[in-house]
């Protein structure tokens, strides 16, 4: 069986030369991203073996010379991804060792009562993780050899059978079945012979949750024994989809890409022959055409080799020229100069803050009418008398002068036509020294200019 997977193998990789057209098609023109129902994911195998009570990781049990068996078994495995997958083991076989003197896998243990042993393995049953390691080849579009890894744990029921130095036979647990906890570890190779066929070869070391296996207790150790085996594996479900596990998804995306590719370019070469789309691609260049860059194509311009820069209507024609308007100056009146000096009068503020009383809004309104109809700018200067310190008074009159501001703005005044700026008591219009004088010099004026 080996030598057989071996030469399929060998024939497999010589395809990997061969026109992709030539090889087997596997991947049955599954779309990349497809969910695993695109796929074969569920299946069943066969196989067979030897058994022995050792592992190659070291260990004879109990016995020092340990004989070669025959085991047989099967599984049905679900696969979740490309790489992974769990599997349900079924297999039995026979255990057998001796305690002689001439053997080859050491010297005769010492001290024993027991000249052999002779374990029927009735059922193990196991689950098992099983992850691929090499089903992704980025050197070949199809993947025909896949190493894996598996483990996981089951339970098993087996009856030892010893023989005491005497020759006497005895029946370890009288004839009933042991059952103890199992931890299958392996490796293995599979062989895609067929779109649903594979050929499995593995090597599995099983460890005993106890040191009964060999039905004699003498070192504080689990027992354990290996299986190697051959055999098939059988995909089940639709026969048109491929295996999951034997799928290269770098493959799928680039058979998909050239798939696409080609028919793209099938159909620009067909286009190539046909009049109409040629016809159409002439009237297309026709309206692309632009031979003086005004933005007018030339199917439409009536007005063609216009100067560079010209600006044109929609017929590719010049525009005619505009004149700039010129800008209106209004000249302010004595009327306008009055409505501002009322405003001024009948401005008041509360003592010594910046709130307007509302006995100055009427002749504000007229001042705020008077800005926005005829466009015209305002600035606003506050000034204080000499009472209070200089940062006072100059904080307070720059308040007042925006309390005007923000009222007026409120009135639908543009703020940009409005400046308020506060003086403080540096500019006196009267004496400082009575109080009509200090009341003189507590003012915001108003001055109107375009």
């Amino acid at each position: 069986m080996l030598l057989g997977a071996v030469t399929m193998a060998s024939f497999t990789f010589a395809q990997e030369n061969m026109p992709i057209s030539s090889k087997m098609k596997t991947d049955n023109n599954v779309a990349p991203f497809s969910k695993a129902s695109a796929y074969r994911t569920w299946s069943f195998g066969v196989n067979g073996g030897v058994l022995a009570p050792a592992v190659v990781t070291g260990g004879h049990n109990d016995f020092s010379n340990w004989e070669v068996n025959a085991g047989y078994g099967g599984y049905l495995k679900k696969q979740f991804t490309h790489n992974f997958g769990l599997q349900a083991d079924f297999f039995r076989g026979t255990l057998k060792a001796d305690n002689s003197t001439t053997n080859t896998n050491g010297p005769a243990l010492a001290n024993t009562p027991y000249k052999s042993f002779e374990t029927e393995i009735k059922w193990n049953a196991t689950l098992s993780g099983v992850y691929n390691i090499g089903n992704f080849n980025i050197l070949n579009r199809q993947s025909y050899v896949t190493p894996y890894i598996s483990a996981g744990a089951g339970l098993m029921g087996y009856q030892p059978i010893l023989t005491n130095n005497a020759g006497l036979v005895i029946d370890y647990n009288k004839g009933e079945n042991i059952h103890e906890l199992v931890v299958p570890v392996g490796l293995g190779l599979k062989f895609m012979v067929t779109k649903g066929i594979n050929i499995d070869l593995g090597y599995k070391m099983n460890f005993v949750d106890g040191d009964n296996l060999d039905g004699y207790y003498r070192l504080p150790s689990s027992d354990k024994f290996s299986y190697g085996y051959g055999g098939l594996e059988f995909a089940l479900g639709n026969k048109s989809k491929p295996q999951l596990a034997f799928t290269n998804p770098a493959a799928s995306l680039e058979k998909d890409y050239v798939a696409k590719y080609d028919d793209l370019k099938a159909q620009l070469d067909a286009s190539k022959n046909n009049t109409e789309v040629n016809a159409l691609k002439d009237q297309v260049n026709k309206l692309m055409t632009d031979s003086d860059g005004d933005g007018v194509s030339d199917f439409y311009d009536k007005c063609p080799n216009t100067p560079k820069g010209t600006a044109v209507d929609g017929s590719g024609c010049e525009l005619p020229k505009m004149e700039a308007p010129k800008p209106v100056t209004y000249i302010i009146t004595e009327e306008d100069k009055k409505v501002v000096s009322d405003a001024i009068k009948n401005l008041e503020f509360d003592f010594n803050k910046a709130t307007i009383r509302a006995t100055s809004y009427t002749t504000l309104d007229k001042v705020a009418n008077l800005i926005v109809s005829k466009n015209l700018s305002l600035k606003l200067a506050g000034h204080t008398d000499s009472k209070g310190s200089d940062a006072y008074n100059m904080k307070l009159s720059k308040d007042r002068a925006e309390s005007v501001k923000a009222y007026l703005v409120s009135k639908g005044t543009n703020s940009s036509r409005v400046e308020a700026t506060g003086y403080g008591e540096n500019q006196p219009i009267d004496t400082n020294g009575t109080e009509m004088g200090r009341q003189n010099n507590r003012r915001v004026e108003f001055t109107l200019y375009n």
